[in-house]
C-alpha cells in the first residue's frame, strides 16, 4: 500500500507520516509511531486494555518469522476488518493507539525507579549529579605504590640567559 492510500485510509484520524521500514511501514502522529503496516495488514500499538478490546473484535497480535521461528509482539494488534470499512471507527481506534504511544513515551522518559521526585534523601549523604568515570581516557590513573618516595622529582626550571 502506498503512502497516499494510507493517508486516505486514516484521513478521519488526521495527518499521518509514513516511514518505510523492514518491508512495511511505521505510521506516525505527533512524532510517535502508533501503528504499523506489514504483510498487507495494519497493526495498532496497544496496551492491555486496547489489546483486550481488539482481541474481542477478532484481532491478532503482530507476528513475524525470523530464522525459522515465529515471534509475536503483543504490543501491536491487527486492525479489525470492520474498522477498515468505517473511517470513524478506524479514527477512534487510531486515537486510542496514539494515546498508548504517548503513555509509553512518557514512561520511557521517566528514570527507572523514580515514580516521584519528592522522596527525601538520606541524612549525611551529599548529592552529586556528576557521572563517575568507569574507565577509559577520563578515568583517574592509579597512584603509584610507595607514597611520597614514588613521586617524580619536580622538573628544574631553566633560568633565562643573561643579557648584556
Amino acid at each position: 500500500m502506498d503512502e497516499d492510500a494510507i493517508a486516505d485510509l486514516f484521513a478521519a484520524f488526521g495527518p499521518v507520516a509514513v516511514k518505510r521500514m523492514f518491508g512495511g511501514a511505521g505510521l506516525y502522529a505527533d512524532g510517535l509511531m502508533f501503528a504499523l503496516w506489514a504483510g498487507e495488514a495494519f497493526y495498532l500499538k496497544a496496551d492491555a486494555a486496547l489489546a483486550e478490546d481488539l482481541k474481542g473484535r477478532g484481532s491478532v497480535p503482530f507476528s513475524y518469522e525470523a530464522k525459522g521461528v515465529v515471534r509475536t509482539m503483543g504490543g501491536y494488534w491487527s486492525v479489525p476488518e470492520a474498522a477498515l470499512d468505517d473511517a470513524d471507527d478506524l479514527a477512534a481506534l487510531a486515537r486510542r493507539a496514539l494515546f498508548v504511544a504517548h503513555a509509553a513515551s512518557e514512561a520511557k522518559a521517566r528514570p527507572a525507579g523514580r515514580a516521584s521526585s519528592n522522596k527525601a534523601k538520606p541524612a549525611g549523604r551529599a548529592s552529586s549529579n556528576k557521572a563517575k568515570p568507569t574507565g577509559g581516557a577520563s578515568a583517574k590513573k592509579p597512584k603509584p605504590a610507595g607514597g611520597a618516595a614514588a613521586k617524580k622529582p619536580a622538573a628544574k626550571k631553566k633560568s633565562a640567559p643573561a643579557q648584556d
